[in-house]
């Protein structure tokens, strides 16, 4: 399908859309063909083996305990972080997995009852009151191969199992492409005949920052009605707004869990937790909400949304987990801060919200269809880049700008955040992925005020600093991208 904005915008777990998230979601489809083909019960022995940057930074972005869940059948969307915790420590004390024992967020038996039109009936559990095909396997076990970099992306995972004689039952290769996204092995090609064809679909279909505007200057209309237009296509219009309110809700549950939190961040470089502190500084300093404090708020939200995030909590991928504080940073500031606002009612604030996700999406399709949002692929500049463009035009619309205007944020933003490399210390989204959301945010901001300022001509169009952006990633170096190789991460002690 057409990349859309619940694509862009969707619910999942830290610390990391491509290491964790894709790696998730690859597996549970994996997970999902084992019962639609009827051969679980026949699987005896497993193989995982991870490739290029998931195999190098892999224990920093809790990829491989994500295979784990996902081979169990848990999505990213659906699993808790209540369950992340009790599967992966029943996993580590009995050293199994319970191979597809939930299909859709249902026990597989079922699962597979419902889809030969069966009666529905509690399965049978095994020994430990868990269904699914028990098999001994661990992290341990996962292969890595941090120096076989596959054809079409970094970021390679590859599942087989096989049957008591060692014959194969089936297998698979997928890529993580960021955001979440995956891409399987063999089907490109179809993959990209289908997005064509589902572009062919939409009223006002997009690739690049020209067409979006030409849809908004011939029909008079906003970038995030271009958004909302084909979105319909898939939605109603109240399925599309109460959607994006529920992604509005989880980034803010997100923050007010993390502000709840006061120990250090996993992982081993003992990093402190600063939003819960921040927090009771700002509720004794800024009881009124003076816009004097803005910036500080903005700082606030994006840790706490980051800080989250490296604790595996739920966040919001927007579009990346790496970069997922900024676009809730800029929000807080877009719902608190600009005109109207400090006397809006909660619908006006609805209202707002929804506006800026779609603008923020139709953004991100630019850079999804012409680039990449893949820090494994081009840096950071992808992840935290993107988010910063995408916010910064959303934000613009807000502040009633001209579509050439958001166009003009957008760049603006992308065009200061070109080179910026992932690097993180450990391979955890810790340092300097945290502060860099809260800096990113902030740029985002300044870049929607410069726009308004101006007219929305710029010698560098949103289209060109794209482009540069993707010709940039090509020419950095692989330590830069995600590998743990270079920068920070090799410059730093960890502990």
């Amino acid at each position: 399908m057409a990349v859309g904005v619940f694509d862009l915008f969707s619910v999942g777990i830290g610390p990391s859309s491509s290491h964790t998230v894709g790696p998730m979601r690859a597996a549970s489809v994996f997970a999902r063909e084992l019962v639609q083909r009827g051969i679980l019960d026949s699987v005896a022995g497993l193989r995982v083996d991870l490739y290029g940057s998931l195999a190098a930074t892999g224990r920093g972005h809790g990829t491989m305990t994500a295979v784990l869940l996902g081979l169990e059948g848990f999505e990213p969307e659906l699993i808790l972080p209540d369950e992340v915790e009790s599967r992966l420590a029943a996993i580590a004390d009995s050293g199994e997995l319970h191979l597809a024992s939930q299909v859709d967020g249902v026990p597989a038996a079922q699962a597979a009852q419902a889809a030969e039109g069966a009666p529905v009936v509690e399965p049978a559990p095994t020994a430990d009151g868990m269904p699914g095909r028990k098999v001994s396997y661990g992290v341990d076990d996962i292969v890595l191969r941090p120096l076989t970099i596959l054809p079409r992306h970094t970021n390679g995972v590859s599942f087989q199992v096989t049957d008591d004689d060692g014959n194969i039952l089936h297998s698979a290769t997928f890529f993580s492409v960021g955001g979440g996204f995956i891409v399987r092995e063999g089907e490109e090609d179809a993959a990209a005949d289908e997005l064509d064809a589902s572009k062919a679909e939409q009223p006002l279909p997009f690739r690049t920052a020209v067409e979006l505007l030409r849809h908004c200057n011939d029909r008079g209309i906003s970038v995030g009605d271009v958004m909302r237009t084909n979105e319909l296509v898939e939605r109603s219009e109240e399925e599309i707004r109460s959607g994006l309110l529920h992604i509005r809700d989880v980034m803010e549950s997100c923050v007010e869990t993390s502000l709840k939190r006061t120990d250090v961040l996993p992982g081993g470089l003992k990093v402190r937790r600063r939003a819960p502190n921040w927090h009771q500084r700002l509720l004794a300093e800024d009881p009124d909400n003076d816009p004097k404090f803005w910036q500080e708020w903005v700082n606030l939200v994006a840790l706490a949304v980051n800080e989250e995030n490296a604790s595996g909590g739920r966040v919001v991928t927007a579009p990346t987990n790496g970069a997922a504080g900024i676009i809730p940073a800029v929000l807080h500031y877009a719902t608190r801060y600009t005109a109207g606002m400090d006397k809006a009612t909660q619908e006006e604030r609805d209202d707002v919200a929804v506006r800026f996700l779609l603008t923020a999406g139709a953004i991100g399709v630019l850079y999804k269809e012409q680039a990449s949002i893949s820090g494994a692929e081009v840096g950071c500049q992808g992840e935290v880049g993107s988010a910063s463009s995408m916010a910064a035009g959303a934000l613009a619309e807000i502040m009633d700008g001209t579509p050439e205007q958001i166009a003009n944020a957008a760049e603006i933003a992308m065009e200061h955040n070109l080179g910026l490399t992932c690097d993180p210390i450990g391979g955890l989204v810790q340092i300097p992925c945290i502060e860099r959301n809260a800096i990113a945010s902030a740029k985002a901001i300044n870049a929607a005020r410069m726009a308004l300022w101006g007219d929305g001509t710029h010698h560098v169009s949103l289209d060109e600093v794209i482009i540069t952006m993707r010709e940039t990633g090509k020419d950095m170096s692989s330590k830069y991208k995600e590998t743990a190789e270079g920068g920070l991460a090799v410059n730093v002690v960890e502990c």
